[in-house]
């Protein structure tokens, strides 16, 4: 008996409802890095090799250094990114976990860098990218990762 579910296969109107998500985040305004900082970062937390495997790709694409990908599992223990970026990411990291509320602090922060429509975009990147994440795992695509051969 397979032990995932297909969702594009068998429910394809909910998966184009998620591309409807999809489109609205690549198309919201924020940067590429800040994008794909935020797939990466999430991906991790929840463990999906398929994800990870894409937007560590992608964000190589848009100038992302292999540096700054190899220590984003540590970034608060690095300087290599930047105020706004560590707001992105411990926003991230909070509302992939959330249980309860995301702390207050955290929105009071990013709010020094951010508007309140870049604030709500990162907000919503986040969430998109913990569905496809969650939709990767329960379909078994996060464990379809071949290894590339030199």
């Amino acid at each position: 008996m397979e032990a995932h579910v297909k969702i594009a296969e068998v429910h394809p109107e909910a998966y184009e409802a998620m591309l409807g998500l999809e489109h609205y985040f690549k198309n919201s305004g924020l940067t590429d890095i800040h994008r794909e900082l935020i797939k990466i970062r999430a991906s991790q937390i929840n463990g999906c090799a398929f994800c990870i495997d894409k937007h560590t790709t992608d964000a190589m694409k848009y100038g992302e250094t292999p540096q700054r990908i190899f220590l984003l599992d540590a970034w608060e223990e690095t300087d290599l990114f930047d105020e706004k970026e560590k707001a992105i990411l411990a926003l991230t990291d909070a509302v992939t976990r959330i249980h309860g509320d995301v702390p207050p602090e955290l929105i009071v922060n990013a709010r020094k860098y951010f508007d309140e429509t870049y604030l709500a975009q990162i907000i919503m990147g986040i969430i998109t990218i913990n569905a496809w994440n969650r939709i990767g795992i329960v379909s078994g695509a996060a464990s379809r990762i071949e290894a590339v051969q030199p």
